[in-house]
């Protein structure tokens, strides 16, 4: 009986102590008077919590010169993350692209660096290679930080398994089940998760934005892949097996369009950079896709499209009609939520939306279609990032410091 009251009593201090955190978090110096409001906990729990996680060096008082160490027309005097108490690094794997970066506690970063890979020609020896290499490089950049490490999150364009430690599939590379939690772990000794990049678009955009991105809301990505990540009772939607929501490849047509994943009819086969590009060239249907399309190639599609009717205005017709089935299909199972589009896609929303609103409304799920509101982001890279570091930072918050050390005799706060 002693042991199950002494868990309730930690897994009660545990909870407390990540409050406090994250609402130091979310406000970035607030007083304690304000995290008490923020958290709904007493003064003196505040009080006992935030001198504990003072002394452990989790959380720091601002320096009397700094404007944030003294609230104004407030007695109180505020706290902040001490920026020194961990370092997490991000690491984001695309199509030929290979980038990486190193944050402090405060989400700061410290060093970051991006290089083009040939990713689908590379080795998978060789893909973990260059991580592991450029990972190193950022400490090399911050040689003092490498101590202060907790956490590498690994963002992958494709599907991730359920328990973030491998790349199952994914269109930048011919090889499957890499497992680079594994040697990331091995070669620096952090604990280490893979997980899917619209996965973190999702995060990032809930922390950015919480009035609208809040309980239940989808993040999709208009690139050279269609990607999907999903916040469902605010929970980031992961299958039992995979990290789930791979929207670009539900079916739009059967036996349709060529999609580089190999089958046919994909939504992305018809919406993704390549897709459009293939329709406005006049490419068969069933030749295989275009490996890079640019950005550039993209933006200058959009401006033919709105200059003239012509096979570019259609390519985006149907890539719009195909997004709009897929989201219908979907809504008839999850009801309506807020949609963000994020990437050079999205810039062209406007020559997609009209076609891709008609289908919503032929669907099941769009019988409320009127008010289902799109915001679009026509740079996925600074969110992908973002939304990693969030995701590391959060491990550290509720997985190391939450739980911290209690001392033998210590009452529970």
């Amino acid at each position: 009986m002693q042991t199950a009251v002494r868990i309730r009593h930690d897994d009660l201090r545990r909870r407390n102590r990540a409050a406090v955190i994250a609402a130091v978090r979310r406000a970035v110096h607030p007083s304690r008077t304000e995290i008490a409001a923020a958290t709904g906990l007493s003064h003196s729990t505040i009080s006992a919590i935030s001198s504990d996680l003072l002394q452990e060096g989790i959380l720091a008082e601002p320096k009397a010169t700094e404007p944030s160490a003294l609230k104004r027309g407030r007695p109180q005097v505020a706290i902040g993350l001490n920026a020194e108490a961990a370092t997490v690094v991000t690491v984001d794997l695309s199509l030929n692209s290979l980038s990486a970066a190193l944050f402090d506690y405060g989400g700061t970063v410290l060093a970051a660096e991006k290089r083009r890979l040939p990713t689908l020609e590379m080795a998978a020896a060789d893909l973990v290679h260059e991580t592991i290499g450029m990972v190193r490089g950022l400490f090399e950049m911050q040689p003092s930080r490498q101590a202060a490490a907790k956490r590498i999150v690994v963002s992958i364009q494709g599907v991730t398994d359920a328990s973030a430690r491998s790349m199952l599939w994914s269109p930048i590379t011919v090889h499957a089940d890499i497992p680079f939690a594994e040697a990331l772990e091995e070669a620096f000794g952090v604990a280490t998760t893979v997980e899917n990049d619209c996965n973190m678009m999702a995060f990032a955009l809930r922390s950015r934005d919480p009035e609208i991105y809040h309980d239940d809301f989808i993040a999709i990505l208009l690139s050279h892949g269609i990607g999907m990540g999903m916040m469902l009772k605010g929970e980031l939607f992961t299958g039992t097996h995979s990290s789930g929501g791979e929207f670009g490849h539900m079916i739009h047509r059967p036996d349709g369009a060529l999609c580089r994943c190999g089958r046919r009819g994909c939504i992305e086969a018809y919406a993704g950079n390549y897709a459009i590009w293939r329709k406005a060239h006049h490419q068969p249907e069933d030749e295989m896709p275009k490996a890079d399309v640019t950005d550039a190639d993209i933006t200058e599609l959009a401006e033919q499209a709105r200059r003239a009717d012509g096979s570019e205005r259609e390519a985006f017709r149907r890539a719009g009609e195909a997004l709009g089935f897929g989201l219908g299909s979907l809504f008839a199972i999850i009801d309506p939520a807020p949609v963000a589009f994020i990437g050079v896609g999205a810039t062209a929303f406007d020559l997609m939306e009209p076609s891709l609103r008609e289908a919503i409304a032929k669907t099941a799920g769009g019988q409320h279609s009127g008010s289902i509101t799109f915001l679009t982001e026509p740079y996925e890279a600074p969110i992908i990032r973002e939304g990693s570091a969030k995701r590391a930072l959060q491990f550290v918050d509720e997985g190391i410091f939450a739980p911290g050390a209690l001392p033998a005799g210590k009452a529970v706060a």
